[in-house]
């Protein structure tokens, strides 16, 4: 029997080989939070009938069903390739970095299409029984990651799916030894593409990737169930750096409306030779749009500076993922 809370809780993924068919789960990440549910959309009938007072339970029916949720989890050095796979939507092989156990992940912008997860939530009740919801038909339709002094790098993945089954066998949840990325191993650099420099005085972080998608494709003979979501928007990325007032070149880009590139990275322990435990996300051209400096009373002045990446015409977005994962 599992542990009657939240402590035996478990969240499982799998990649789908057909948008809403479930797969077994075959990967577990360690999360904080997640909130995936089935919503319902339903129709009770108005029919009248003599004398009676209320709607009739029989005549309801449900039109639709999907599901809508967020899963949040720290940035771990292992296991995060499925879900950056969703949300980016490049096909993706880690490629091993010469002879050693190190692997890197390249993830760049590419339609999301065909990149959807089954995700099995396991939810405890205070017996200690482990009910089961699986997720079908699953697609990352924004991510949030962020790392503040003294915290972890954390991200949050926003979800559209399918259908929900009480129905499948709860997999047993497996575990590999992983460990977070977090402030201590944050850098921050810009400038011209490929030379950027360090940023001084940077305190927090925060970029967000939106995949606008199409979620309500419910067409007849879908038995109330939707078909796969469509890329329906140009990819917005945002984001913002909380610094304090050590210079102005963030403000100088904020006056100019000027690009510059930005690469946010966190390197961890070695894992061979040259190859270090890696998260970097590469913005090749932001522009700043707003919050330049002003002084409210005696403290330091701690400017936030929101932003937005633009493709540069030549170089994507891109998220590099080191680590000893030899598959997604």
């Amino acid at each position: 029997m599992a542990i009657g809370s939240g402590l035996g809780a478990q969240i499982g993924l799998a990649p789908e080989v057909t948008y809403g068919t479930f797969v077994a789960p075959t990967v577990f990440p360690e999360f904080t939070k997640h909130s995936l549910m089935l919503k319902k959309t339903t129709a009770q009938s108005q029919g009248i009938a003599a004398n009676r007072l209320m709607a009739l339970s029989s005549r309801r029916v449900v039109t639709q069903r999907e599901v809508s949720g967020s899963i949040d989890l720290e940035v771990a050095n292992k296991g995060m390739g499925l879900l950056l796979q969703a949300l980016m939507g490049t096909t993706v092989t880690p490629v091993q970095q010469g002879v050693t156990t190190a692997y890197l992940q390249t993830h760049t912008l590419a339609d999301t299409w065909g990149k959807s997860l089954s995700i099995q939530a396991g939810i405890p009740m205070t017996t200690g029984v482990v009910t089961d919801k699986s997720f079908t038909g699953c697609k990352v339709v924004s991510a949030e990651f962020s790392c503040e002094v003294g915290g972890m790098l954390t991200s949050t993945y926003e979800i559209d799916g399918r259908d929900c089954s009480e129905a499948q066998t709860l997999a047993v949840a497996s575990y590999t030894p992983a460990s977070p990325f977090h402030f201590g191993q944050m850098g921050l650099r810009t400038g011209s593409f490929g030379a950027e420099t360090a940023l001084d005085g940077v305190r927090k972080v925060s970029v967000k990737i939106e995949r606008p998608q199409a979620v309500d494709r419910f067409y007849a003979n879908q038995s109330a169930l939707k078909a796969q979501p469509i890329s329906n928007d140009l990819v917005k990325v945002t984001g913002s750096l909380e610094m304090d007032y050590v210079a102005t070149t963030v403000d100088d880009l904020h006056t100019s409306d000027g690009a510059t590139s930005l690469v946010w990275e966190f390197i961890g322990p070695n894992i061979a030779s040259t190859y270090d435990e890696t998260f970097r996300i590469k913005l090749p051209a932001i522009k700043v749009d707003d919050a330049p400096p002003t002084v409210d009373g005696y403290q330091v002045v701690r400017p936030t500076f929101n932003f937005q990446a633009l493709y540069d015409g030549t170089n994507p977005v891109a998220i590099e993922y080191m680590s000893t994962d030899t598959t997604v």
